[in-house]
């Protein structure tokens, strides 16, 4: 039983999702969890420990503080604050670092550095997995237990304002909000005025135990701009006297508490050094965390160096700063520094209660916990805890208990730091197994039909397997674009080889007498003795690519085909020089850096401006003159919008003053490409409807490749351009003096598309680092936040690379393969006969009655898509045609002559 094309494609589709499914299921492992409690209902807490005496502490310690205020800052990195700009931009910050009431920390982030997986960190303690950054997007309700749920349990009155993905993330749970847009990043100013607007107001009242604030310009000035733009210097004086007015109204109100209020300073992750964020980077990762708090008094002299934490430290700390459970799941160890100046007992009690929480953690995430060393460290400390209570109650005040008391103190935070180390592991234990079974699934290919394996084959057959295999390793996955950079290297120098073979080895010999059945892509349907067949008989298979025809090129296309793989090298050896990306080397200085800093924007002008035009000429070949002139004004106004902006400057532009947001621009260029995708769709359309045309088809194709090719161009940052004319280029060279000349077949051409396309992914400078994404690419042309357009933009402009290299994929297998699906020659209609003794027939002689021949017709459209005539076409690229055995009532063949190129190709009759 032979399986259809389309059965088979089913089948690789089913065994693909299920290999991405089994891949995702080790890649996403099941997080650490705790099944100790059922909804929220916390348990009793742990008693103090006790040796022999009774203790009558069972209770949770009353609050530490009356108010607490967060205020997050998105994105804010730690030398924002503890560095030279802070010192210049964030004085009173800076003042409270050094010599006020507070605590300093950097704060590391675990990846996913992105801005919901680290809000569920800062609340639950636990480490958010890659998961969230699908989540992130549309961030459901948080159901794992957390501060917030914990407050509202006890009686809090909680206030937000910012960042809406708070409000998504605990509904109902507070008693004032107001959310705003967190994805908008062109809008940097009045996000943050409509969170700063109601401070006045709420903190004149209180009606009110938290105050959360969640700031998001700093975030969105640095996907516009990057970290060393001025604006940035601008947002950090901005919060800095917000800070200042907080903890101003926090100070006078406290004289009419009991007890002291918090404010709490902190990022809920960092900056890249392109602005973006997501990763690992040190900049990504490393955040400010300052507890800042009239009970946190220092004396004179006393320095306190920024000590380097944990981000989900905060939950626990949170927790025992307001009186409340630790979040069951939280992976954190108390901030130390936060409670130091309490009493011994309650120090201990609190480290105590830290300590069983995360035990208890343990030992229902692995079965072997008592061999943990924090395990028996805890114990450890919980005997000695208990020695110190008996003391305690014996009213013992000697040097002895406290001296025990240290020592009981220091061992509970040891147990702390191991037990936290642990669970952390545990988070980040992945079933490698299942990945390596999922990317086999997904990677696995039929065997090469043909017996016979070229040097081609056997590169792409090691590259293929050399790649699965370096994902492996986590540095070839951060280093990936080294992978996909040396195996496009190694494919040119390959096709090099193949070309130089065929054009020195086979100059001497004579062309090959061979069968029309073996020339590339054939139809070789067997004869059939009755009609019964239809045209299921006619579809191609495809065999071995023999011997290449570059013998029958003319001198200069030949040597354009010699050069066109060294023409490859060089374009990519330019473009890897152009955007530096992955870890080791991404700090490196490139020529991107180079064009986007100010100094050089007449340079980088100059550069985007003839990138538009080489995007023109390249891609409007084959357009129609209604999308040549769309196409051309889509370009035009590419360029007025980088300039409307301020990327680009306009010829008598002198500065970029008087800048705007691009809307109308960005918009005008939509509405071509809208208009051009839409004329190719129409003849997409159209094409089904009329069979036998397939220029319409060809057509329409390539314009919703150059669509997509002018939607890129306006997504593109300007420096990111020439990788748009190099694709195109590349494409261009490959198809005219490549792919057709060698007559590659359709699984090589396919592969060598996958490959560019990976390799031009990392070439716009991204990488496997989440930081790389450009956010602010699906904000182009829009004035609010609208999720569905804003995520296919930023997806299409992160994938660009590949999308526009399987799309050209899809457009040239459609015009070089047409030819072979031609149901119109199973009518009744005869070829012409044509005596081989007769001559050429030149587009001038040819019968009259050939125009009207069904076959014939069908060949003419399918082999030349600008509808120009087949032999003429043939003979001026030197391509031999391809054999056909027609079912009709006689069987016949049309047959160009064994080689073009030769002597007069013929059109001959098959004996019936």
């Amino acid at each position: 039983m032979r399986l259809g094309s389309g059965t088979f494609a089913a089948g690789c589709v089913v065994i693909e999702v299920l290999g991405v499914a089994l891949f995702l299921r080790g890649f996403f492992p099941a997080p650490v969890r705790s099944s100790s409690r059922t909804g929220h209902q916390a348990e009793p807490p742990a008693p103090e420990p006790s040796a022999g005496a009774s203790s009558n502490w069972t209770k949770l310690p009353p609050p530490l503080f009356s108010k607490v205020v967060i205020m997050l800052i998105d994105a804010l990195r730690d030398d924002f604050v503890f560095g030279s700009k802070g010192v210049k931009f964030m004085p009173y910050t800076t003042y409270l670092v050094e010599k006020g009431a507070s605590h300093s920390f950097v704060a590391e982030a675990k990846p996913p550095t992105v801005t919901m997986p680290r809000i569920k960190a800062l609340m639950t303690g636990s480490l958010p997995g890659f998961i969230d950054v699908v989540r992130n997007l549309n961030s459901p309700a948080l159901l794992e237990d957390n501060v917030i749920t914990q407050a509202k349990a006890a009686g809090k009155r909680m206030v937000f304002y910012g960042d809406e993905t708070w409000v998504k993330l605990f509904p109902k749970h507070f008693v004032e909000y107001d959310g705003t847009a967190s994805f908008f990043v062109s809008d940097y100013t009045e996000v943050d005025n409509n969170v700063t607007r109601h401070l006045d107001k709420v903190l004149k009242r209180g009606d009110w135990d938290v105050l959360i604030l969640h700031y998001l310009g700093l975030d969105h000035i640095g996907h516009i701009s990057g970290p060393s733009s001025p604006l940035i210097g601008r947002k950090l004086s901005e919060m800095d006297n917000v800070l200042m007015k907080i903890h101003t109204s926090l100070l006078s109100e406290e004289r009419e508490n009991l007890l002291p209020n918090l404010l709490v300073l902190c990022g809920d992750h960092g900056m890249s050094e392109t602005g973006s964020h997501g990763a690992s980077s040190m900049e990504e990762v490393n955040t400010p965390l300052i507890l800042i708090s009239s009970a946190f008094e220092r004396k004179p002299g006393d320095i306190r160096h920024p000590k380097h934490v944990q981000q989900t430290d905060l939950a626990a700390t949170l927790a025992i700063g307001l009186g409340l459970p630790i979040p069951e799941n939280s992976v954190g160890s108390l901030l130390f520094p936060a409670v130091e100046g309490r009493p011994m007992r309650e120090q201990l009690r609190f480290l105590h209660l830290n300590a069983v929480q995360l035990s208890k953690l343990l030992q229902e995430n692995m079965p072997s916990y008592k061999k943990e060393p924090g395990f028996e460290q805890f114990k450890m400390a919980e005997r000695l805890h208990g020695n110190w209570i008996r003391l305690y109650l014996e009213e013992n005040t000697s040097e002895v208990l406290f001296n025990l008391g240290t020592k009981v103190r220091r061992q509970y935070l040891d147990a702390l730091r191991t037990l936290s180390l642990s669970l952390s592991r545990q988070v980040a234990q992945y079933d490698i197994y299942s990945m390596l079974v999922g990317t086999v699934m997904v990677l696995e290919n039929p065997a090469h039909p043909n017996s016979r394996w070229s040097e081609l084959d056997v590169v792409i057959l090691l590259g293929t397997v050399g790649h699965v295999l370096s994902l492996g390793a986590s540095s070839f996955i951060e280093e990936e674009h080294q992978t996909w950079y040396f195996l496009v290297n190694t494919l040119c120098l390959a096709l090099c080889h193949e070309i130089y073979r065929d054009c020195f080895l086979e100059d001497d010999r004579e062309p090959p007498q061979r069968p029309p059945q073996e020339l590339g892509f054939v139809s070789a349907a067997p004869a059939v003795q009755d009609g019964s067949a239809g045209c299921d008989a006619l579809e191609p298979r495809r065999v071995s690519r023999g011997p290449t025809s570059l013998y029958t090129l003319r001198s200069s296309e030949k040597w354009m085909v010699m050069a066109s793989p060294w023409a490859v090298l060089a374009c990519c050896r330019l473009l890897r020089s152009l955007n530096q990306t992955g870890v080791q080397w991404a700090h490196r200085p490139d020529l991107g850096h180079w064009l986007t800093s100010s100094d050089h924007k007449a340079e980088l002008s100059v550069l985007a401006a003839l990138s538009l035009i080489m995007i023109f000429v390249l891609v409007q070949r084959r357009c129609s003159l209604t999308s040549k002139v769309a196409m051309a004004l889509g370009l035009l106004g590419v360029y007025c919008y980088r300039a409307a902006i301020g990327d680009v400057l306009f010829p008598w532009q002198r500065d970029s003053k008087d800048i705007s947001k691009g809307l109308i621009e960005a918009r005008f260029v939509h509405v071509f490409v809208l208009g051009i995708l839409f004329t190719g769709t129409k003849d997409l359309l159209k094409s089904q409807v009329i069979a036998a045309d397939f220029t319409i088809k060809t057509v329409g194709l390539w314009e919703i490749y150059s669509g997509l090719v002018l939607l890129a161009a306006l997504l593109f940052r300007p420096h990111n351009l020439p990788v748009l004319v190099f694709s195109l280029l590349i494409q261009t060279l490959m198809t005219k003096f490549i792919w057709k000349p060698l007559r590659h077949d359709a699984a090589e051409i396919t592969v060598m598309h996958y490959w560019f396309g990976q390799a031009f992914f990392y070439f716009q400078g991204n990488s496997n680092n989440i930081a790389t994404v450009d956010i602010s690419a699906g904000f182009v042309g829009l004035d609010t936040y609208m999720e569905v357009p804003a995520v296919f933009l930023t997806a299409f402009a992160t994938f660009a690379g590949p999308v526009l290299w399987a799309s050209h994929l899809v457009s040239f297998l459609s015009s070089e393969t047409s030819s072979f699906f031609m149901r119109e020659c199973t009518s009744s209609s005869r070829l012409p006969s044509v005596y081989s003794s007769q001559p050429w027939i030149r587009p001038t002689q040819r019968p009259r009655h050939w125009e009207n021949n069904t076959c014939f017709k069908s060949l003419h459209v399918m082999h030349l898509s600008n509808e120009k005539n087949l032999f003429k076409y043939s003979i001026k690229t030197r391509q031999t045609m391809v054999s056909y055995r027609l079912i009709g009532e006689k069987a016949s063949a049309c047959k160009t002559g064994e080689a073009l190129g030769r002597s007069t190709p013929e059109l001959t009759e098959l004996p019936g």
